[in-house]
């Protein structure tokens, strides 16, 4: 009963928190607009002309406020799932909070200097993309994970390997500190490390066996697979956009970039939360008719 108490009282302090969070930005947002748009002050007159920034600003915009609204939707349905599976809604709300301030400092930045930060971008990254990785054995449970290794590494050290790999050399070469082609290709064995541990909607993977989940939970399995292994392929195609990478050189790249970037993160963070979500309703669902 204290467990669940308290359970309870961190739920609501962070949904609080996140909440006036979201509340002061809207206000500080609508403090001052601007004449000829109805836009906020802070959205600089050189966007007015150009629809591209525009798209951009807005889904920095509604990436943070989708994001912390999917967190107080995950924190709040968390009381409603078997106690086997809330380290799950936990891990989905961590998720996409994190990414809900993260995107509001992304949305300053540009709105403030029309630039669009990949600081900001990875900082966000090399948390929640680990954080994605743990929500397989928070779901399908222990027993479904196999004690395989490679190099000395178990499914945990694998995807968070992989994890480190991926977004680091992603970064090295959105930073200009290496080759992007190189970092491009080294960045995707980080990600080939996390559907080889995870596995593929059509195989099990090296450290998942399918056999051992149970029916109700199958579905969302693979439907996390599906997120790693097409959901993420919208992120090197924004990759190849960035001013850095320049692989296809264009103006207004770091805009094309980031519309890939905010959609990507969009899709496949909150996705990534709702599928979960259903799997644990309905694992819930079948353990309380079993009773």
């Amino acid at each position: 009963m204290l467990t669940e108490k308290f359970s309870k009282t961190t739920s609501l302090l962070l949904i609080a928190t996140i909440a006036l969070a979201m509340a002061s930005t809207v206000s500080a947002a609508a403090g001052e607009m601007n004449e000829k748009t109805g836009l906020p002050a802070f959205l600089s007159d050189g966007l007015e002309n150009d629809s591209l920034e525009l798209v951009t600003f807005f889904l920095f915009f509604v990436g943070y406020i989708s994001m912390g609204a999917a967190f107080v939707f995950f924190m709040s349905e968390r009381s409603n799932v078997a106690p086997q599976f809330r380290t799950t809604m936990t891990i989905s709300a961590l998720i996409v909070g994190i990414a809900a301030f993260h995107y509001y400092y992304m949305r300053g930045v540009y709105a403030d200097f029309g630039v669009v930060s990949i600081e900001y971008r990875y900082m966000d990254w090399i948390i929640t993309v680990p954080l994605m990785a743990l929500k397989f054995p928070s779901l399908v449970g222990k027993e479904a994970i196999t004690d395989k290794k490679v190099a000395g590494l178990g499914f945990t050290g694998i995807c968070f390997t992989g994890a480190l790999i991926m977004i680091g050399f992603g970064y090295l070469g959105e930073a200009g500190l290496l080759s992007p082609i190189p970092a491009l290709l080294l960045g995707g064995m980080g990600w080939a490390m996390i559907i080889v541990a995870t596995g593929t909607p059509w195989t099990d993977g090296l450290g998942v066996d399918n056999s051992k989940i149970s029916e109700e939970l199958l579905w969302s399995a693979n439907a996390l697979r599906w997120f790693i292994v097409v959901g993420w392929i919208i992120y090197p195609l924004g990759y190849l956009f960035s001013p850095e990478v320049s692989l296809i050189d264009i103006d207004n790249g770091a805009e094309i970039m980031a519309v890939a970037y905010n959609i990507a993160d969009i899709i496949n963070k909150i996705g990534f939360g709702i599928v979960a979500w259903m799997g644990a309703k309905k694992a819930t669902e079948a353990l309380a008719a079993a009773e």
